[in-house]
């Protein structure tokens, strides 16, 4: 039997946080995708939204790792994208952040591609 040590953070705890961040800094089309019963994921949950310009799409993200970093104690195990803005990925393990321009999310269209996830969309405000 494994004991969790006292300053880990749960999944559950990481993926809230990140929500909440993105309904707080207005990401559009929010939403969770749920991979742990699809053999050979590469994580447990995608969370993907859009933002309207590359300043809010790099809002969104350094939000996200400023929160994950203070309230958590969490630091992503990479990130990519950060240089052109169209598709921010941040990889915490177990969940991975998915932050595109619109035409960029249209085209790449990972709720298809994932299609067998089981997929919980946010209302945005």
């Amino acid at each position: 039997m494994e004991l969790k040590k006292q300053d880990e953070v749960s999944t559950d705890e990481l993926l809230n946080c990140i929500i909440e961040v993105i309904k707080d800094k207005n990401g559009k089309g929010l939403k969770l995708l749920d991979l742990q019963k699809i053999e050979n994921s590469v994580c447990d949950y995608f969370v993907i939204c859009h933002g309207t310009s590359n300043t809010h799409i790099d809002a969104i993200t350094d939000k996200i790792y400023r929160e994950a970093k203070e309230k958590l104690n969490e630091l992503p195990f990479s990130k990519e994208g950060l240089e052109n803005k169209t598709w921010i990925l941040l990889d915490y393990g177990s969940i991975v952040i998915h932050v595109f321009q619109e035409e960029y999310r249209r085209f790449y269209n990972l709720e298809d591609l994932w299609a067998d996830a089981q997929i919980v969309e946010f209302s945005s405000k």
